[in-house]
């Protein structure tokens, strides 16, 4: 049986400049880190033919056409002869569900496409998964999302990642030191808003928006690519009230791409946590639910006010392998 594991991310800075359909004119950058919540992926030779799936349900096929999750589908025809009978079973389980900003899809795809290569006993370096999930979901699935999740997703750690208008994309891993790290995980918090939500239906608005060169749509993306620069240079620098002043500005330009993004509880939560400690913060993800991320100067003071306001903490540590195979 073989096993894969890839991680969760947490963006910190440039999100929504990853879609093609800004990175392609304007060029895209995003700061992102990958943390210790996983997508899990195991793959095993059943004793019967066809096509075995356990994920949220059970699916039994007996050709790849037939096979109704999207990813499993497409990945199979990417990985499989054609003209070979399948036989193979694929169980899939998460940390954390899906649909709450934590980049599950293109981790469970860099996942999925990790585990079959190891099952067909061939190599992929982390550059190569993270640009077949990009194929995977975007070019044959057509899903108005970016490359950010897949790219984090396979090599792990906090990276910064340039999309070239020519779809090449530039991979950097931060320089930090032992200090700051620890401070930066110490103070970066995430708590579940207690909403779920499909990014595609916020990202697709976007998409269509940036398509028609919607002026305003161009000009906030231009300013969070601007942040997603200024964050890195603060990251680097050790200047973390910086850096998290400028997740406050992140928030604000993010928010104002839709009226989907927030609603009057999820604003109120974040001014409950900028009144106990929080310095700025952000909806993790296309926005609309999910998780909330606050760094905070005064990390205790600020868990104790949102548990009182009833959201429940995740913690977590940062991750710096990437997509792993577990066993094989």
């Amino acid at each position: 049986m073989i096993t894969v594991r890839s991680p969760l991310r947490i963006s910190l800075g440039g999100g929504g400049t990853d879609l093609p359909s800004y990175y392609k004119r304007h060029g895209g950058f995003v700061v992102s880190a990958a943390i210790d919540k996983y997508v899990y992926v195991t793959v095993l030779r059943p004793f019967q033919p066809g096509i075995f799936l356990k994920y949220s349900q059970l699916e039994h096929a007996h050709d790849v056409a037939d096979v109704r999750h999207p990813i499993v589908r497409e990945a199979l025809v990417m990985t499989m002869d054609a003209a070979t009978t399948p036989q193979i079973e694929i169980t899939t389980l998460a940390d954390i569900p899906a649909g709450t900003g934590l980049g599950s899809s293109g981790s469970f795809t860099t996942a999925l496409l990790a585990a079959l290569a190891a099952f067909h006993n061939q190599s992929v370096t982390a550059a190569e998964l993270a640009e077949r999930a990009c194929e995977l979901e975007i070019a044959r699935l057509h899903e108005p999302v970016g490359k950010q999740d897949q790219y984090i997703a396979a090599h792990g750690g906090l990276s910064s990642f340039e999309f070239h208008p020519d779809d090449t994309v530039a991979v950097r891993r931060l320089s930090l030191g032992a200090e700051v790290l620890c401070r930066l995980q110490t103070n970066l918090l995430l708590f579940f808003t207690g909403y779920s939500r499909r990014a595609s239906e916020i990202l697709d608005d976007q998409h269509r928006r940036t398509l028609a060169s919607d002026d305003a749509m161009v000009a906030n993306l231009d300013r969070i690519k601007a942040i997603g620069r200024q964050s890195l240079t603060a990251l680097e620098a050790g200047e973390l009230d910086r850096f998290g002043r400028l997740l406050h500005e992140h928030w604000v330009h993010k928010r104002a791409r839709t009226p989907a993004i927030s609603n009057p509880a999820i604003d109120e939560y974040y001014n409950l946590a900028v009144a106990n400690g929080a310095i700025g913060g952000k909806l993790v993800g296309a926005g609309g639910g999910g998780f909330l991320m606050f760094y905070a100067d005064r990390p205790e003071q600020l868990r104790v006010a949102m548990r009182a306001a009833g959201l429940n903490e995740v913690r977590f540590r940062f991750d710096f392998e990437g997509t792993k195979v577990l066993s094989a």
